[in-house]
């Protein structure tokens, strides 16, 4: 049974979403604080963490930035009313794989945790274990790139975005294709995070993030991957 961590203060939302999981077959703990969380995350190993910000003591900035300092790459969902772009970004650097505003609709957290587990497929087969992108290296099993024999850390899913794009080099893709590859939505989903992934990717491999050579932007339709 997938196991889901809710990590959020406010009593009544956390048990409403708990209640929500479990008629949905999941298995659902919740922790009220940062410092009950690594404790939970330690006790049950959770498939996803639904992670608040705005914690009391340990925000959920700093909950994150240590499961990724660690190592640890557990799905990981941030539910905030924190919606500004620059929190969003924040929270992507700093490792989360998706990014939910409050207030929000039940069954598109559902649809997200769902779209999360979708993507979860070993490193092994998504490409060979090894890519080049210009002078820079994707190493896959490491979850990193290299540049200048400097190792620079990947999240989760800006590894799965670049072997997206290595997929289909010298090729259009568009904003829905990388949504349904990479995160799992169906349908015409509008999103910002695609963007605001590459923006990341950018800022790691381009020498000029305001002038990329290798990952474009092809106006009005997507993103190409310079082979």
């Amino acid at each position: 049974m997938t196991r889901i961590l809710v990590v959020e203060d406010e009593r009544d939302l956390a048990l409403g979403i708990r209640a929500n999981l479990e008629v949905e077959g999941y298995e659902v703990s919740v922790a009220p604080t940062g410092e009950a969380a690594l404790d939970e995350l330690a006790r049950v190993s959770p498939d996803v963490v639904i992670l608040d910000l705005m914690l009391p003591g340990m925000s959920g900035y700093d909950v994150l930035a240590r499961l990724r300092q660690h190592g640890n790459d557990v799905l990981v969902l941030i539910l905030s009313a924190r919606g500004e772009e620059i929190d969003k970004v924040r929270g992507f650097r700093t490792g989360a794989d998706d990014y939910v505003t409050k207030p929000f609709g039940v069954m598109e957290l559902i649809a997200r945790i769902q779209a999360l587990l979708r993507r979860r497929l070993p490193m092994a087969h998504m490409l060979a274990s090894t890519q080049k992108i210009g002078d820079a290296t994707i190493d896959v099993s490491r979850r990193a790139l290299i540049r200048d024999g400097i190792e620079i850390a990947l999240t989760p899913k800006e590894l799965e975005l670049l072997l997206a794009l290595c997929r289909k080099p010298d090729r259009i893709v568009t904003r829905q294709e990388l949504l349904r590859e990479v995160w799992g939505y169906a349908g015409d989903v509008t999103s910002r995070t695609v963007d605001v992934h590459i923006a990341e990717l950018r800022r790691k491999i381009e020498d000029d993030p305001a002038r990329p050579r290798h990952i474009v932007t092809v106006w009005r339709a997507g993103y190409r991957l310079r082979a």
